[in-house]
């Protein structure tokens, strides 16, 4: 599914023919909700609508947790290659130490990962399916490996790659229901085998142009009730056995969150007090641009900026996803931090400062023997907090493909079906980073005081 490029309140998609079909078979009128890919699951759960589907691959784990349809349509998991190396990469064993892009928490995902212990191949996640090929096409990333209908999708939008006509794997799509609605469910399958009966289905599929030899033979093995299987499928979803397999994970995605967070903060630290001291000691004209570059960096959203610094300046700039979100983050935060420093040094009272200049020390002596020391206490505990509140938005730099903790974490919620034990895994981590530092600022605040 999409958004329609000539009405952006509107869907479009052969999967939103097909549920018109369905809630037409139920006697309802279709109404469209959207949310995150990996997040339709669980709304099913949660009742915020009835039926699920967008590209939902069959797995055995669906079937123990909903009421699930009978496969729809084939898929081929394949791979995206750029034009130079169609003829030396054509399966996952050819890429050895190379970076492959897939979405987080698929077949793909999960056939990436294992081909990471076997074959030493990078993953790298997205959130959506059109990055990846971008990234592939501008050189980011060496493979894709998704479903052939996406990667079609993408070929014809923008280019500059090649599918490798083997498929790596097959698997189906699937709509789910909550398990209550096992009654519905059998009302979906009677509406989707006849609409294969009579041909409706296939001119869906044909006007899309996702239609060939594989889902003719596809649809009439379904009709004759020989439900295919997927080649490769994901493991059961245990959400207690699978900690065990998952907190390695998350470990050293913590270790890559507070890397970044040190990093980004560090960065941060160092602009601001450049830009403090410009706009407290600076001209006119320097202090304009510097309170222009805080205002603008304050009123738009780190979100955007993540993404104007690592897609939007691709052309100009290339820079890998850690560094663009060590980038962002420092920037972002620079501006938050130059706030502080000014409002800190401003606050010394000017009687200080007139006696220092009356004893002859100069501005720099000033600020370095008078005004910054107790200015540096001063910041101190706006300091502890930004740099916990940049903690938790390291989050974000999960759009530029960064698998931080809480990306991790939503890869693990995905495939174990539940935020509870993840989240609080995740809640768990992340107290463990913060609340030192915090104890270790409030200590270091008591101790500067008895000085």
């Amino acid at each position: 599914m999409e958004a329609d490029a000539a009405d952006p309140t509107k869907l479009r998609g052969f999967d939103v023919e097909i549920a018109t079909m369905l809630a037409q078979g139920l006697g309802r009128e279709p109404q469209f909700v959207q949310v995150a890919w990996a997040s339709i699951e669980q709304s099913v759960a949660r009742g915020d609508f009835t039926i699920g589907m967008s590209g939902l691959e069959d797995r055995p784990a669906l079937h123990q947790r909903f009421a699930v349809s009978l496969p729809y349509y084939e898929f081929r998991e394949v791979l995206a290659v750029r034009a130079a190396d169609s003829a030396r990469i054509h399966t996952m064993a050819d890429l050895r130490g190379r970076r492959v892009g897939t979405l987080g928490a698929t077949m793909a995902w999960e056939m990436v990962l294992a081909a990471q212990s076997t074959h030493g191949v990078v993953p790298v996640s997205y959130d959506d399916d059109v990055h990846p090929y971008s990234d592939l096409a501008s050189g980011r990333v060496d493979a894709v490996l998704l479903d052939h209908v996406l990667a079609e999708r993408s070929l014809r939008r923008i280019g500059g790659f090649v599918i490798q006509p083997e498929a790596v794997a097959r698997g189906h799509y699937v709509a789910v229901l909550a398990a209550r609605d096992s009654a519905l469910r059998d009302t979906v399958n009677a509406t989707l085998r006849a609409r294969m009966r009579d041909g409706s289905l296939e001119r869906v599929f044909r006007s899309w142009d996702v239609w060939d030899a594989q889902q003719a033979a596809f649809q009439q093995q379904v009709l004759r009730d020989s439900v295919p299987r997927s080649e490769t499928r994901t493991a059961g979803r245990d959400t207690t056995a699978s900690i065990a397999t998952y907190l390695p994970a998350l470990l050293r995605a913590a270790v890559i969150t507070l890397l970044l967070s040190v990093l980004a903060m560090a960065l941060a630290i160092t602009l601001g007090i450049g830009l403090a001291a410009g706009r407290v000691y600076g001209a006119k004209p320097l202090r304009i641009l510097i309170t222009a570059y805080v205002e603008i960096i304050r009123g738009t959203p780190v979100l955007l900026q993540l993404f104007v610094l690592y897609y939007g300046l691709s052309d100009v700039v290339r820079l890998p996803a850690f560094a663009a979100a060590v980038i962002g983050l420092g920037l972002n935060y620079a501006a938050y931090e130059s706030e502080i420093y000014r409002a800190a040094l401003e606050a010394i009272p000017t009687l200080q400062l007139e006696a220092a200049r009356t004893l002859g020390l100069s501005e720099l002596q000033i600020l370095r023997l008078v005004r910054g020391p107790q200015a540096l206490r001063l910041a101190l505990a706006p300091m502890t907090n930004d740099f916990v509140a940049l903690l938790k938005d390291s989050s974000l730099v999960s759009v530029i493909t960064v698998v931080e903790l809480t990306k991790q974490t939503a890869i693990y919620a995905t495939n174990a079906g539940s935020w509870a034990i993840p989240g609080a895994l995740c809640a768990l981590v992340y107290l463990a980073m913060s609340l030192p530092l915090s104890r270790m600022a409030r200590r270091l605040e008591q101790r500067w005081k008895i000085a």
